[in-house]
Protein backbone atom coordinates (compact mmCIF):
# COMPACT_ATOMS: atom_id res chain seq x y z
CA UNK A 1 0.00 0.00 0.00
CA UNK A 2 1.64 3.23 -1.20
CA UNK A 3 1.85 6.39 0.91
CA UNK A 4 0.69 9.53 -0.89
CA UNK A 5 1.47 13.06 0.30
CA UNK A 6 -1.17 15.67 -0.61
CA UNK A 7 -0.39 19.37 -0.06
CA UNK A 8 -3.25 21.65 -1.10
CA UNK A 9 -4.48 24.81 0.62
CA UNK A 10 -8.01 24.55 -0.79
CA UNK A 11 -9.64 22.24 1.74
CA UNK A 12 -12.44 21.06 -0.55
CA UNK A 13 -10.01 19.97 -3.27
CA UNK A 14 -7.64 18.34 -0.78
CA UNK A 15 -10.50 16.42 0.80
CA UNK A 16 -11.82 15.29 -2.60
CA UNK A 17 -8.38 14.07 -3.70
CA UNK A 18 -8.04 12.23 -0.39
CA UNK A 19 -11.37 10.44 -0.92
CA UNK A 20 -10.44 9.23 -4.40
CA UNK A 21 -7.00 8.09 -3.30
CA UNK A 22 -8.38 6.18 -0.32
CA UNK A 23 -10.94 4.54 -2.60
CA UNK A 24 -7.93 3.11 -4.46
CA UNK A 25 -6.46 1.84 -1.16
CA UNK A 26 -3.69 4.42 -0.90
CA UNK A 27 -2.53 5.77 2.46
CA UNK A 28 -2.97 9.55 2.39
CA UNK A 29 -1.04 12.17 4.37
CA UNK A 30 -2.85 15.47 3.78
CA UNK A 31 -1.65 18.97 4.65
CA UNK A 32 -3.04 22.40 3.83
CA UNK A 33 0.29 24.24 4.12
CA UNK A 34 3.75 23.45 2.75
CA UNK A 35 5.57 24.12 6.01
CA UNK A 36 3.40 21.54 7.81
CA UNK A 37 4.28 18.93 5.19
CA UNK A 38 8.00 19.73 5.41
CA UNK A 39 7.98 19.29 9.18
CA UNK A 40 6.53 15.80 8.82
CA UNK A 41 8.59 14.52 5.89
CA UNK A 42 11.40 13.20 8.08
CA UNK A 43 8.95 11.01 9.98
CA UNK A 44 7.11 9.67 6.93
CA UNK A 45 7.96 7.25 4.16
CA UNK A 46 6.37 8.83 1.11
CA UNK A 47 6.00 7.05 -2.26
CA UNK A 48 4.49 9.95 -4.24
CA UNK A 49 3.43 13.58 -3.66
CA UNK A 50 0.59 15.64 -5.14
CA UNK A 51 1.20 19.37 -4.71
CA UNK A 52 -0.55 22.63 -5.47
CA UNK A 53 1.58 25.55 -6.66
CA UNK A 54 -0.21 28.60 -5.31
CA UNK A 55 0.12 28.25 -1.54
CA UNK A 56 0.97 30.85 1.12
CA UNK A 57 4.42 31.21 2.74
CA UNK A 58 6.07 28.35 0.79
CA UNK A 59 4.62 27.83 -2.67
CA UNK A 60 4.64 24.53 -4.53
CA UNK A 61 7.73 25.37 -6.60
CA UNK A 62 9.71 26.16 -3.45
CA UNK A 63 8.37 23.02 -1.78
CA UNK A 64 9.62 20.81 -4.63
CA UNK A 65 13.04 22.42 -4.43
CA UNK A 66 13.22 21.77 -0.70
CA UNK A 67 12.09 18.16 -1.17
CA UNK A 68 14.75 17.52 -3.81
CA UNK A 69 17.42 19.30 -1.75
CA UNK A 70 16.71 16.78 1.01
CA UNK A 71 17.36 13.98 -1.54
CA UNK A 72 13.84 12.58 -1.52
CA UNK A 73 13.40 11.03 -4.96
CA UNK A 74 9.73 9.97 -4.89
CA UNK A 75 7.59 11.13 -7.86
CA UNK A 76 5.87 14.53 -7.60
CA UNK A 77 2.73 15.58 -9.46
CA UNK A 78 1.62 19.20 -9.60
CA UNK A 79 -2.17 19.65 -9.59
CA UNK A 80 -2.62 23.39 -9.96
CA UNK A 81 -4.62 26.24 -11.46
CA UNK A 82 -1.47 27.74 -13.00
CA UNK A 83 -2.04 26.90 -16.65
CA UNK A 84 0.72 28.87 -18.40
CA UNK A 85 3.19 26.78 -20.36
CA UNK A 86 6.09 28.55 -18.64
CA UNK A 87 4.77 27.40 -15.25
CA UNK A 88 4.57 23.80 -16.45
CA UNK A 89 8.12 23.98 -17.79
CA UNK A 90 9.35 25.49 -14.54
CA UNK A 91 7.62 22.84 -12.43
CA UNK A 92 9.09 19.96 -14.44
CA UNK A 93 12.51 21.59 -14.58
CA UNK A 94 12.87 22.02 -10.81
CA UNK A 95 12.00 18.40 -10.06
CA UNK A 96 8.33 17.54 -10.60
CA UNK A 97 7.47 14.46 -12.67
CA UNK A 98 4.02 15.43 -13.96
CA UNK A 99 1.83 18.53 -14.19
CA UNK A 100 -1.97 18.53 -14.18
CA UNK A 101 -4.00 21.73 -14.47
CA UNK A 102 -7.23 22.51 -12.63
CA UNK A 103 -10.03 21.77 -13.02
CA UNK A 104 -9.07 18.14 -13.49
CA UNK A 105 -10.96 14.87 -13.47
CA UNK A 106 -10.14 12.98 -10.25
CA UNK A 107 -9.96 9.72 -12.21
CA UNK A 108 -7.30 11.24 -14.48
CA UNK A 109 -5.29 12.20 -11.41
CA UNK A 110 -5.57 8.64 -10.10
CA UNK A 111 -4.42 7.27 -13.46
CA UNK A 112 -1.39 9.56 -13.39
CA UNK A 113 -0.59 8.57 -9.82
CA UNK A 114 -0.62 4.89 -10.76
CA UNK A 115 1.49 5.53 -13.85
CA UNK A 116 4.12 7.43 -11.88
CA UNK A 117 4.21 4.76 -9.17
CA UNK A 118 4.68 2.00 -11.78
CA UNK A 119 7.52 3.93 -13.39
CA UNK A 120 9.15 4.68 -10.04
CA UNK A 121 8.86 1.11 -8.79
CA UNK A 122 10.23 -0.28 -12.05
CA UNK A 123 13.16 2.13 -11.93
CA UNK A 124 13.88 1.13 -8.34
CA UNK A 125 13.37 -2.57 -8.95
CA UNK A 126 15.56 -5.20 -7.30
CA UNK A 127 19.17 -5.59 -8.33
CA UNK A 128 21.87 -7.86 -6.84
CA UNK A 129 23.29 -4.88 -4.93
CA UNK A 130 20.02 -4.47 -3.03
CA UNK A 131 21.33 -6.91 -0.43
CA UNK A 132 24.51 -4.92 0.16
CA UNK A 133 24.70 -1.48 1.73
CA UNK A 134 27.82 0.62 2.30
CA UNK A 135 27.92 4.14 3.77
CA UNK A 136 29.72 6.08 6.51
CA UNK A 137 31.95 3.15 7.46
CA UNK A 138 29.02 0.71 7.62
CA UNK A 139 29.12 -2.38 5.40
CA UNK A 140 26.17 -4.72 5.80
CA UNK A 141 25.18 -7.74 3.68
CA UNK A 142 21.66 -9.14 4.01
CA UNK A 143 22.61 -12.33 2.15
CA UNK A 144 25.57 -13.38 4.30
CA UNK A 145 24.30 -11.57 7.43
CA UNK A 146 27.70 -9.96 7.90
CA UNK A 147 28.18 -6.52 9.38
CA UNK A 148 31.39 -4.47 9.34
CA UNK A 149 31.94 -1.09 10.94
CA UNK A 150 35.07 0.76 9.83
CA UNK A 151 36.42 -2.57 8.48
CA UNK A 152 35.90 -4.33 11.82
CA UNK A 153 33.53 -7.30 11.76
CA UNK A 154 30.82 -7.11 14.44
CA UNK A 155 28.73 -10.11 15.43
CA UNK A 156 25.01 -9.41 15.79
CA UNK A 157 22.08 -11.55 16.85
CA UNK A 158 19.43 -12.31 14.22
CA UNK A 159 17.11 -9.67 15.68
CA UNK A 160 19.85 -7.05 16.00
CA UNK A 161 20.84 -7.64 12.39
CA UNK A 162 17.22 -7.37 11.16
CA UNK A 163 16.79 -4.11 13.07
CA UNK A 164 20.04 -2.61 11.76
CA UNK A 165 19.28 -3.73 8.20
CA UNK A 166 15.91 -1.95 8.23
CA UNK A 167 17.48 1.23 9.59
CA UNK A 168 20.29 1.15 7.00
CA UNK A 169 17.95 0.33 4.12
CA UNK A 170 15.78 3.32 5.06
CA UNK A 171 18.66 5.58 6.10
CA UNK A 172 17.70 9.21 6.35
CA UNK A 173 14.09 8.28 7.14
CA UNK A 174 12.55 7.90 10.58
CA UNK A 175 11.11 4.43 11.14
CA UNK A 176 8.27 4.37 13.62
CA UNK A 177 8.65 2.02 16.58
CA UNK A 178 5.40 0.21 15.79
CA UNK A 179 6.43 -0.35 12.15
CA UNK A 180 9.82 -1.72 13.24
CA UNK A 181 8.17 -4.09 15.69
CA UNK A 182 5.66 -5.41 13.16
CA UNK A 183 8.30 -5.96 10.48
CA UNK A 184 10.77 -7.74 12.74
CA UNK A 185 8.59 -9.63 15.20
CA UNK A 186 5.60 -10.13 12.84
CA UNK A 187 3.20 -9.37 15.69
CA UNK A 188 0.73 -6.65 16.61
CA UNK A 189 2.35 -3.74 18.42
CA UNK A 190 1.39 -2.54 21.89
CA UNK A 191 2.91 0.34 23.89
CA UNK A 192 4.78 -2.08 26.15
CA UNK A 193 6.59 -3.48 23.12
CA UNK A 194 8.55 -0.24 22.80
CA UNK A 195 10.74 -1.49 25.65
CA UNK A 196 11.68 -4.50 23.52
CA UNK A 197 12.86 -2.25 20.71
CA UNK A 198 14.71 0.05 23.12
CA UNK A 199 16.69 -2.88 24.55
CA UNK A 200 17.78 -4.08 21.10
CA UNK A 201 18.68 -0.54 20.05
CA UNK A 202 20.80 -0.20 23.19
CA UNK A 203 22.60 -3.47 22.44
CA UNK A 204 23.24 -2.35 18.86
CA UNK A 205 24.66 0.96 20.04
CA UNK A 206 26.93 -0.79 22.53
CA UNK A 207 28.34 -3.09 19.84
CA UNK A 208 28.83 -0.14 17.47
CA UNK A 209 30.43 2.05 20.15
CA UNK A 210 27.56 4.46 19.65
CA UNK A 211 27.42 5.84 23.17
CA UNK A 212 24.98 8.39 24.58
CA UNK A 213 27.82 10.90 24.80
CA UNK A 214 28.83 10.37 21.17
CA UNK A 215 25.89 9.20 19.04
CA UNK A 216 27.10 8.91 15.45
CA UNK A 217 24.70 6.42 13.93
CA UNK A 218 21.35 5.45 15.47
CA UNK A 219 19.30 8.52 16.37
CA UNK A 220 16.23 8.45 18.63
CA UNK A 221 13.33 10.59 17.45
CA UNK A 222 11.44 10.86 20.70
CA UNK A 223 7.83 9.82 20.57
CA UNK A 224 8.23 8.51 17.02
CA UNK A 225 11.04 6.00 16.42
CA UNK A 226 14.63 5.73 15.15
CA UNK A 227 16.75 6.55 12.15
CA UNK A 228 20.28 6.38 10.78
CA UNK A 229 21.50 9.44 8.94
CA UNK A 230 22.67 9.09 5.34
Amino acid sequence: MSNILVVEDEKEIADLVEIYLKNENFNVYKYYRSEEALEQLETLKIDLAILDVMMPVIDGFQLVQKIREKNYNFPIIFATAKVEEIDKIKGLTIGADDYLTKPFEPLELIARVKAQLRRYQKYNAYSPNDNKIEFRGIRINNTTHEFYLNEKKITLTKTEFALLWLLCKNRGTVLKSDDLFRQIWKMDYFDKDNNTIMVHIRHLREKMGDTSKNLKYIKTIYGVGYKIEK
